[in-house]
């Protein structure tokens, strides 16, 4: 997939950089939120998310959770930035679809 594609699909989902606070910038200028920012309003959301390092693949995952630690959907990307902020595009579509 890419940073390229995770960013550009955050982008689509409505989020926007207005509080650049806790991002980096992608070699076109775009912002894009620290691991630690998505983990921040993936809570604002209502859910938890949960990223790890899968050694045997070398690759990330992240899943959203609900409050009863129930596994709602899951992403895999190649860094830890490209896998939280492809997450976050797509935990913003599924609470949208949600409600």
């Amino acid at each position: 997939m890419g940073l390229d594609v995770a960013i550009d699909e955050l982008y689509a989902s409505g989020w926007s950089a207005v509080d650049e606070s806790e991002c980096d910038r992608h070699s076109d200028g775009r912002c894009y939120p620290t691991p630690d920012r998505v983990i921040r309003e993936s809570k604002s959301l209502g859910y938890s998310l949960r990223v790890r390092h899968i050694q045997l693949f070398d690759c990330f995952r992240a899943e959203w959770l609900d409050d009863s630690g129930r596994a709602l959907g899951a992403v895999v990307g190649q860094t830890e930035a490209e896998t939280t902020v492809y997450a976050l595009s797509q935990l913003r579509r599924f609470s949208v679809a949600a409600v």
